[in-house]
């Protein structure tokens, strides 16, 4: 499978929506990884920059990645309750929460535009998150000639992936930063990690397996090769390299003590997300809390938060987002850190 894709280790760069860009993408693929990008957070005009400026820039595979998430109810009391919640927060930094809360994000189930566009552009590899687009989508995309992943999170989430005939499952363990990919965020999470749901969706289906969540280094690699996966995909690890677009304060959260305390909390977004602990996540605690409206509306309210701390030099309420094994992050650039994790898999392997 890895010949097939064309890539010389078997890497893949998590697309992290606000934090992967594209020369990051092109450096890890260029080096022999499978580089990504996430064009979630954009729309169509958006994201067609982003693809042929990384197509200008690699001649190699890369994956794009796009949110499947069902859109919001619209609940103005609950919406107005959370607000009204985070009020004291906002007015710690001379600042008031909006008065009303708007969608971010368009879901690609949603967006014909995106779809288009996609057509268009024609990425080699296009990755799903929160859930699955239409068959009829999914077949226009399959006889595009493009090769379709999608995240799972439980062998549920993973069946309903095979009979809609994707090429390939992602297999995200609870360890994993950012969003956990689940279909349904009210659904009942079994929290499975890396190495058992892997070790699950090897035997239970047919699909090829990417291991997902909490992989650092070679030895972490190996280890999701030797439970069946195809390849290990890891985002925190290259949180760190130059080329993504983490600020200051999040790379010194990286590198500090929060590291060590990974939290997953729904208190950013609204839906369950590992991010450093942080002010925010702390938050989360406070018995008084109401309910959160849908994603990604208290998503909306969680950046309008983060902006207004950061205009008084308060960082504590970021999308830091990042796997428990956070405190294992090097600093270096993304093609440098492919060929060290590839060196240091192949030392594994040569001795196995």
């Amino acid at each position: 499978m890895l010949e097939k894709m064309g890539l010389r280790w078997p890497i893949i760069q998590a697309p992290m929506a606000g934090v992967s860009t594209v020369q990051l993408a092109a450096e890890v693929s260029n080096a022999g990884g499978l580089g990504s990008i996430g064009i979630g957070a954009t729309d169509a005009v958006g994201a067609f920059k982003m693809i042929t400026e990384l197509q200008a820039l690699t001649d190699k595979l890369f994956n794009v990645n796009l949110f499947v998430h069902k859109a919001p109810t619209h609940d103005p009391a609950r919406e107005a309750a959370w607000c009204e919640w985070l009020t004291p927060q906002f007015q710690a930094f001379d600042a008031e929460p909006p008065a009303t809360l708007h969608a971010l994000y368009t879901s690609f189930a949603d967006d014909p535009d995106m779809l288009a566009m996609l057509l268009e552009t024609r990425p080699p590899i296009i990755s799903f998150h929160f859930g699955l687009p239409s068959h009829e989508t999914i077949n226009t995309l399959k006889g595009a000639g493009i090769f379709l992943l999608a995240t799972a999170t439980c062998l549920e989430e993973a069946r309903e992936i095979e009979r809609a005939g994707l090429d390939a499952i992602v297999a995200q363990g609870f360890e994993a930063g950012g969003h956990r990919g689940m279909f349904d965020p009210k659904a009942s999470d079994t929290q499975l990690s890396t190495a058992a749901l892997t070790r699950q969706l090897v035997h239970a289906t047919h699909l090829p397996i990417i291991a997902a969540g909490g992989i650092m280094d070679g030895a972490g690699i190996a280890a999701a090769l030797a439970d069946g996966a195809m390849a290990a995909q890891l985002g925190t690890a290259f949180i760190a390299c130059p080329e993504s677009s983490a600020d200051d304060a999040y790379r010194d959260a990286l590198a500090g003590p929060a590291a060590h305390d990974t939290r997953m909390t729904s208190i950013v977004s609204g839906r369950p997300a590992r991010i450093l602990a942080n002010r925010f996540a702390n938050l989360m605690d406070d018995p008084s809390r109401p309910s959160m409206p849908d994603y990604p509306l208290t998503y909306a309210a969680g950046k309008a938060l983060n902006a207004a701390a950061k205009t008084q030099q308060e960082h504590g309420f970021g999308a830091h987002w990042a796997g428990q094994g956070a405190p294992l992050a090097r600093m270096m650039p993304a093609a440098q850190m492919v060929r060290v994790l590839g060196g240091e898999l192949a030392a594994i392997l040569e001795k196995t």
